[in-house]
């Protein structure tokens, strides 16, 4: 995949945050690409059980969707994300307040960078797949979601690097798209992985957000004050999964409903540990971790109801104390990779065998089931 000139939109368009369509905004980010940093997209282009993944899929299988069995509810929603309420949004304005990164703690710095890095990667691996969903499609329902995705996860990108430069490092996104290692998913298991991705993205930020407005002397950096018509996005791209997932019901019965519960549990796990490998993050916003995961995890569970027929039981006595023995196990599996020699090596299979043990229990907590709603359309309520 390459990087194209824009084709369509307005092509007076400086800022990705202006930029109407996917390819507007990576013509804009190839000219930037000049200033990035080489360190920040080597980052980005680590592949790790931890690390954000570019895709990609059957786009023929998804090119053959019908959505007439959602049609009102389709509309709906393409109707709103035409709209574009948030075009012109995603960049500095006068709420942007002066960070002095000299100045920041250095712990909080390497990992408030890597939580960016991080962000803008997920980000821009979304933009990437729906590009090229669009591109390949014939679909007319399917590639306009598709190009209305894209533009959002672009703008997202291009906003959080815009953030990185302050700090003398941006992710070269060009480079990602051509350079980093794709995986291939079935389509149902894009569905499954993508629908979560972008849901428990909306948790994730509007419960910062929220904090935040509580406790604005935590709001260490201007970007929280984006985050709400951010994480509005993606509850939008999740209603559009979610209701991609409705045209077949057999996605979410039988056989497919321990596959529905494996990405649940892997989903949030990968997050509980991801999260606790940022302690001075999390204490400079005021925020206790394992809080802040159950926030997550409760807002998740209620908006997945709306499609899947199972939530995970967080409340379960085995659950917390299983996250923490995964996240010890990570923290050792880390320490041995980087001992090396023969004794990280048994080190390394220690932790691997303790990590995937924590990880099986987890999966195999019985779950709590629940009767899906005939229309799953949902607004942001939190």
């Amino acid at each position: 995949m390459n990087l194209q000139a824009p084709q369509t939109g307005d092509q007076g368009a400086t800022h990705t945050a202006d930029a109407t369509t996917a390819e507007e905004s990576f013509a804009i980010q190839k000219e930037q690409a000049k200033f990035d940093s080489k360190a920040a997209t080597e980052v980005a282009m680590q592949n790790t059980l931890l690390t954000p993944r570019f895709y990609t899929t059957d786009f023929d299988e998804l090119d053959a969707i019908d959505v007439s069995p959602v049609r009102k509810d389709w509309d709906k929603l393409i109707a709103q994300m035409e709209a574009d309420p948030n075009k012109g949004h995603f960049k500095k304005n006068e709420d942007w307040d002066h960070v002095d990164w000299d100045g920041m703690d250095p712990a909080l710095r390497k990992e408030f960078i890597d939580f960016l890095i991080s962000s803008c990667t997920a980000e821009f691996s979304g933009c990437v797949l729906y590009k090229e969903m669009k591109r390949r499609g014939s679909n007319s329902d399917i590639t306009q979601l598709f190009q209305l995705m894209a533009r959002d996860e672009a703008r997202h990108a291009g906003f959080i690097n815009d953030a990185l430069r302050e700090a003398g490092v941006a992710v070269n996104l060009g480079f990602l798209t051509q350079k980093k290692k794709y995986t291939y998913f079935r389509p149902k298991f894009i569905y499954y992985a993508t629908y979560l991705s972008e849901k428990i993205g909306y948790a994730r930020y509007i419960t910062i957000f929220r904090h935040l407005e509580e406790h604005p002397e935590h709001r260490f950096h201007p970007i929280f004050k984006w985050f709400q018509e951010w994480c509005n996005d993606e509850f939008s791209h999740g209603e559009a999964f979610a209701l991609l997932m409705k045209t077949d019901p057999k996605l979410t019965r039988g056989r497919n409903v321990l596959w529905i519960k494996f990405f649940l549990t892997a989903v949030y796990a990968t997050m509980y540990v991801r999260d606790h490998q940022r302690p001075a993050f999390h204490k400079a916003l005021g925020v206790d971790p394992d809080w802040y995961a159950h926030e997550v995890f409760t807002k998740t569970s209620e908006l997945t109801k709306q499609i899947f027929p199972i939530t995970l039981d967080i409340e379960h006595r085995k659950w917390q104390p299983t996250l923490v023995k995964l996240q010890r196990a990570n923290v050792d599996l880390d320490a041995a990779r980087k001992q090396g020699g023969v004794m990280g090596f048994v080190k390394k299979l220690s932790a691997q065998a303790r990590a995937a043990s924590a990880f099986a229990t987890l999966y195999f907590i019985p779950t709590q089931k629940h009767q899906v709603p005939d229309s799953t359309r949902l607004e942001p309520a939190y």
